[in-house]
């Protein structure tokens, strides 16, 4: 979900040395447009998702993202980790963040709040772990790290 602290915890894990994608980032997604020209939604490349998750490496590899598809590939992860927060703890960073614009209009955060009511149940349902993200960063990203160690030992 937007505002709890996915992009924040892939640089700090990218920081620690560890393999990161954030799926926002240019070439791991594609938008679908309405006529209009405005976004409907974002999904992932499956191609480039596929050769990612086929590599054989010896590290971790964390990838971040939110799209309708992402369910296609919930099998090939070892762990699917649901970053969680009050929604006023969302709010709250979403509107103190500077390097992100979205969710600072009204229609947005009406957006987020929705999301927040209607989606995150069905990450929650997906994921195999849950992590509050109200937590510190720190926190947050040593549990990141310790669920990846015992997924990998799996």
């Amino acid at each position: 979900m937007s505002g709890v602290g996915k992009s924040t915890a892939l640089v700090a894990l990218q920081e620690l040395g560890h393999h990161v994608v954030d799926t926002d980032w240019p070439g791991w997604s594609r938008e679908i447009l309405a006529e209009d020209g405005t976004l409907v939604e974002q999904l992932w490349r499956e191609d480039r998702m596929a050769a990612l998750l086929s590599e054989t490496r010896d590290e971790h590899v964390f990838v971040s993202g939110c799209t309708a598809n992402q369910v296609a590939f919930y099998d090939r992860f070892d762990a699917i980790v649901l970053l969680a927060a009050p929604l006023e703890v969302v709010l709250g960073r979403i509107a103190a963040r500077t390097g992100n614009p979205y969710g600072k209009s009204v229609a947005e955060r009406a957006q987020i709040e929705e999301h927040v009511a209607t989606v995150e149940p069905l990450l929650r349902r997906g994921a195999t772990h849950e992590i509050d993200a109200s937590r510190p960063l720190v926190e947050v990203v040593e549990t990141l790290v310790e669920i990846a160690d015992r997924a990998g030992r799996a």
